[in-house]
């Protein structure tokens, strides 16, 4: 692999910084000084270093955010703030981007990654990943959401109606509620509530197939997930095991939170 394309998979600079820094003397392979954008790595065996920082190679990088309330989601936006702004600049990687849509308004779990293949197999409804919503509603929760919405609700799309795709519903209070879906209709949960006659006041995505937030990561943080977390993200939960975790760790969220 060609020295500077190896850099610029792992960095954030764009391809002209990295030929002036290879350039300047700032890259080492192995311990040598490398002055040519061209030279040959060996991505899995040559040690090579950027401004004396070891680079590591990863084919693939995965980002776990979670998304306040107010910002979209999109790698760019000449006018609002999305997702990928929120990232510290040396993790702007080339080709990121958000994991499937999540409403400016919902805050929650939201991954960004390169790895076009996966995000693909991952927001796809043919593939059957579940996504995991808690939703604090302005009235209480009626135990006959749980079949209409397990029956596949109709939400007007356009000029007709079509139908969602069978979800979980579980209650956890009074006003709150655990949803279980496979696909992603824009603001499809609060469009589902407003269909039953209730009202979302709140929303946080919680879980993407068995990978969870983490209760003590702040809004606007992130971290870096590894191939074992993907391979969670694409693996269904049992909805009554989130009801647990949702119980334990986010029922106050929107306390905590100020909201």
């Amino acid at each position: 692999m060609r020295l500077d394309r190896f850099l610029s998979g792992q960095t954030a600079f764009s391809r002209r910084e990295l030929t002036e820094r290879i350039r300047s003397g700032a890259v080492t392979c192995n311990g040598t000084v490398i002055r040519k954008p061209d030279a040959a790595v060996n991505p899995g065996t040559d040690a090579v270093t950027l401004l004396g920082k070891p680079i590591v190679y990863s084919e693939f990088h995965w980002f776990l955010l979670h998304k306040p309330e107010g910002v979209i989601t999109a790698a760019r936006d000449p006018k609002q703030k999305t997702v990928l702004d929120l990232l510290r600049p040396e993790d702007r990687l080339p080709r990121l981007a958000p994991v499937g849509r999540l409403d400016k308004d919902t805050a929650g779990m939201l991954l960004i990654t390169d790895d076009g293949v996966t995000a693909h197999q991952m927001i796809s409804p043919k593939h059957h990943v579940a996504k995991y919503y808690l939703a604090a509603l302005r009235d209480p929760f009626r135990q006959d959401y749980i079949s209409a919405f397990r029956s596949g609700m109709l939400l007007r799309e356009g000029g007709s109606e079509e139908q969602c795709l069978p979800a979980e519903c579980m209650q956890i209070g009074e006003r709150l509620a655990v949803l279980e879906l496979h696909e992603g209709r824009y603001h499809q949960v609060r469009r589902m509530f407003a269909a039953a006659g209730n009202h979302v006041e709140n929303l946080l995505r919680v879980q993407i197939g068995q990978l969870r937030l983490p209760p003590d990561l702040p809004k606007n943080d992130y971290l870096p997930i590894f191939n074992k977390d993907v391979e969670s993200a694409l693996k269904n939960s049992d909805i009554s095991e989130v009801c647990a975790f949702c119980a334990q760790d986010y029922s106050s969220y929107w306390i905590k939170t100020g909201i």
